[in-house]
């Protein structure tokens, strides 16, 4: 998404320097959301040169910020020798076009830079082809007014284009024709896995899925469950492409368990709809573990806005067990809580230490008895009759 400045706008390290910006807009949450574009930018492999902050009522319409802000972006820009600044913000393409003519440098915005550091993640094939399927969707929002090159007619019989046709028309019909093929391709792996999930299903396996906020632990705790040495870090989306284990779970039998991507507060809804695909794992699971970073101190928020998405995706009805992670980090003791119903609500544990695991473990085997006790065949009543004689 965005090029590799060379000379002094990078680190000794080799890391991009940039100016962070975020603007607090009255949001109860204004530092948490400072803090994670700190996260994301990490994440995608940048280091923060400065930090701008500012509090406004809302947006201005031609640079997001005020001219006297501007000027302090680019100060800090000049001073941290930055080739780069992310706001931790959408832009519009007219703000985004007007900044970079103003400053000199690149702009990320955050759902740009959310987008980067999912090309930057992605392994699979099929994740690939989703990331560039949200990249060009994305893209294609930004060609208005986006560069002036654009506005440029061509002249002639060129193959591209024909007499006097818009540089921008020859864009967007390049970018309808790839983004085509690869909803194409998107079609034929999502029949593939129709496949494979309707055998799960004949087998009347448990189908769990790991959901949560990103960097809450999922990767961590999914390798807990089924030993299935899957890459986990301390870093924001350090997983995308979905991984499904069988995990044997005593008394339970088999279960399968998927690790999906983490989500994330003001998710762009092109990377929702272009992995939707992936997610359907977790529209067709049986049970969901929500899995929170206990530590958070935005995890009611946090809760949230997970719950939001997977309204979005329609799963908000598929039962919950909330897994409270990382409880080594504030203290807390594993433990177990129930509902109304006696069934198991929620879950306190540690997927680095391992304690309470054994917790989530006795609480998949109850949701595979009542999965296998609700699968069997209610038995035939025999109704006796009387021979009748005429």
């Amino acid at each position: 998404m965005f090029e590799r400045p060379s000379g002094r706008s990078k680190s000794k390290a080799g890391r991009i320097k940039a100016v962070l910006v975020s603007f607090d807009f009255g949001e109860r949450d204004a530092a948490e959301r400072l803090e994670e574009l700190k996260l994301l930018a990490s994440s995608a492999g940048v280091e923060c040169g400065a930090l701008v902050r500012g509090r406004r009522d809302r947006p201005d319409p031609k640079h997001f910020a005020g001219s006297g802000k501007v000027e302090e972006i680019r100060a800090a820009a000049s001073e941290a020798a930055a080739g780069l600044v992310i706001f931790n913000h959408e832009l519009s393409p007219a703000q985004q076009r007007n900044l970079e003519t103003t400053l000199g440098c690149r702009i990320l915005d955050r759902v740009s830079l959310i987008l980067e550091i999912f090309g930057q993640r992605a392994r699979s094939h099929e994740g690939k082809l989703q990331v560039e399927l949200a990249q060009l969707e994305y893209l294609a929002t930004r060609l208005v007014r986006g560069w002036t090159h654009l506005e440029r007619q061509r002249g002639g019989r060129g193959t591209l284009g024909g007499m006097g046709e818009k540089q921008i028309e020859v864009d967007r019909r390049l970018i309808a024709r790839r983004v085509k093929a690869l909803k194409d391709q998107l079609v034929r792996l999502k029949r593939q896995r129709l496949v494979q999930r309707r055998a799960r299903v004949r087998g009347q396996v448990l189908s769990v899925s790991l959901v949560g906020y990103t960097n809450a632990g999922k990767s961590s705790l999914f390798n807990a469950l089924a030993h299935a040495g899957a890459y986990a870090a301390d870093q924001l989306f350090a997983t995308l492409d979905t991984t499904t284990r069988r995990v044997y779970v005593p008394g339970a039998g088999r279960l399968v368990v998927s690790d999906t991507v983490g989500f994330i507060r003001d998710l762009p809804h092109t990377l929702v709809a272009a992995f939707r695909a992936t997610l359907e794992e977790t529209i067709h699971a049986d049970l969901l573990l929500h899995v929170v970073d206990a530590s958070s101190p935005s995890r009611d928020a946090q809760i949230d806005e997970v719950n939001k998405v997977l309204g979005e995706i329609g799963a908000a009805d598929i039962p919950q067990i909330l897994v409270w992670n990382k409880i080594d980090l504030n203290g807390l003791e594993p433990g177990l809580e129930r509902d109304e119903y006696g069934k198991i609500c929620r879950v306190r544990l540690s997927a680095a230490t391992g304690e309470g695991v054994e917790l989530l473990r006795l609480a998949l085997t109850e949701a595979a008895t009542a999965k296998s006790a609700a699968n069997q065949p209610e038995p035939q009543q025999v109704i006796e009759t009387q021979n009748y004689v005429p």
